[in-house]
């Protein structure tokens, strides 16, 4: 692929005229953005809640539709392939817009790294495991911690070691020419979420649910520098080599810049005027810097005018409403539903199709949303008595094998106002099976 000096110029500008840039923003999607990343030619790839993946090219997007799920990670490969994973526990590589699945965990994958040389993709789980997947001949190595889920995995510059970040607080160091079990080189105490690895090797960043952001030396755990304030969990990390500027994003979202030449913090701002800081990535040239977060939009400061920004997004999000200011029906409706469905009949980008119609619809017939085989071939037509039995029984039980998410509603009372909650706004006659 032919390198593009001026990243920002996909967007229509110059970066020599940086100071002229404006603030970006990338919409279409129907869910947050949980990951980012950024090809060498300036290419934007979003994951989101709606189980797709955004490729933009501008604010123009193709949609990269596969996973059945929440998609939470994304990378570039070095040939500009896309490698994504899920809250549908798969690995998938892209190629043209199309995906094949390159590896399949037994639980969540929470993170996606490419080895030096990209010849490798590790993937982390909250299966207790991470797994390297060749991407040419050879077979997966699995990494297993001590009983515990992964959420993180990065690599040493030269490829030889892999380092784990656990959800109980350590992260390991592992030599992959060996099959021993890796002792922890920390031992945070509290979840490990993400980390970045220096492009030397000198260093070893973390971030941590209790807040905690910390550098460490590699080789022996020994601190480096200590980035906690009081805001937490630390949810994304980014770096930028050439700038030698860490992002941080936090769960109260904050960005934090970190100048790891003289290891201090350059910026500390807050992004998101509502919600948490999910992803986090740099253009190329460091010029601009993309958030993403419970918004269904990509953001993108210019660097050289973060002095002079207040924070963005807080749309309206129905599920964040005063409940005081709900009936009980749409209070259940925002807390179990809304984040999937739409009551609209336009519903746009969601990870469930529109609920708009339901009442009398057959299981698996809306057109142009992808359903599970198990939902499709089910027979089950929507009305009073099968919604209620599926928040009764929880949809795991319901319809074994379809792609909506294990939950229940316990209290008959929130069943039956759930359902007058959406026979209202669905505007729909229902019909008994």
């Amino acid at each position: 692929m032919k390198r593009i000096a001026c990243f920002v110029s996909f967007l229509g500008f110059c970066a020599a005229t940086v100071v002229a840039q404006e603030f970006e923003t990338l919409k279409g999607h129907g869910g947050p953005i949980m990951g980012l990343a950024v090809s060498i030619e300036g290419q934007v790839v979003s994951a989101s809640f709606d189980n797709t993946l955004g490729l933009w090219s501008g604010r123009k997007v193709a949609w990269l539709d596969a996973h059945d799920a929440a998609v939470v990670s994304v990378a570039f490969l070095e040939d500009g392939r896309i490698v994504s994973g899920g809250d549908d526990f798969t690995v998938r590589i892209w190629e043209d817009g199309q995906a094949r699945i390159l590896g399949r965990h037994k639980g969540k994958v929470a993170a996606l790294t490419v080895a030096p040389g990209g010849q490798m993709v590790a993937s982390a789980s909250w299966d207790g495991t991470a797994v390297l997947w060749p991407l040419g001949q050879g077979e997966p190595k699995i990494l297993s911690p001590r009983d515990s889920g992964v959420n993180d995995v990065a690599f040493s510059p030269d490829g030889t070691h892999a380092f784990l970040a656990t959800t109980k607080g350590e992260v390991f160091r592992f030599e992959l020419s060996e099959d021993e079990a890796a002792e922890p080189l920390v031992q945070h105490g509290f979840g490990v979420n993400r980390l970045m690895m220096a492009p030397n090797g000198e260093w070893l960043a973390y971030g941590a649910v209790d807040g905690g952001t910390r550098v460490v030396d590699p080789a022996t755990g020994d601190a480096i520098a200590d980035f906690t304030l009081d805001r937490k969990p630390i949810l994304a990390l980014a770096f930028h080599a050439q700038s030698g500027l860490l992002a941080v994003g936090d769960g109260h979202g904050y960005i934090m810049l970190v100048d790891t030449q003289r290891w201090r913090i350059q910026k500390d701002f807050r992004a998101m005027r509502r919600g948490p800081v999910w992803a986090l990535a740099f253009s190329p040239d460091g010029e601009m810097l993309f958030a993403g977060g419970l918004d269904d939009v990509v953001y993108g400061w210019p660097l050289a005018l973060m002095d002079d920004f207040t924070p963005v997004g807080g749309q309206p999000r129905s599920f964040l409403k005063d409940i005081d200011l709900m009936s009980n029906g749409e209070r259940q409706f925002m807390r179990k539903c809304s984040i999937c469905h739409a009551l609209e009949e336009q519903g746009g980008r969601k990870a469930g199709p529109s609920l708009y119609g339901i009442f009398g619809r057959p299981a698996g017939t809306m057109p142009g949303y992808r359903y599970s085989e198990a939902l499709k071939n089910s027979r089950i037509v929507w009305n009073s008595g099968t919604i209620d039995q599926l928040f009764d029984q929880g949809p795991d039980h319901y319809i074994p094998g379809s792609k909506m998410p294990m939950q229940v509603i316990a209290g008959a009372k929130d069943r039956k106002d759930l359902i007058a909650f959406i026979k209202t706004k669905s505007q729909a006659t229902e019909k008994q099976p």
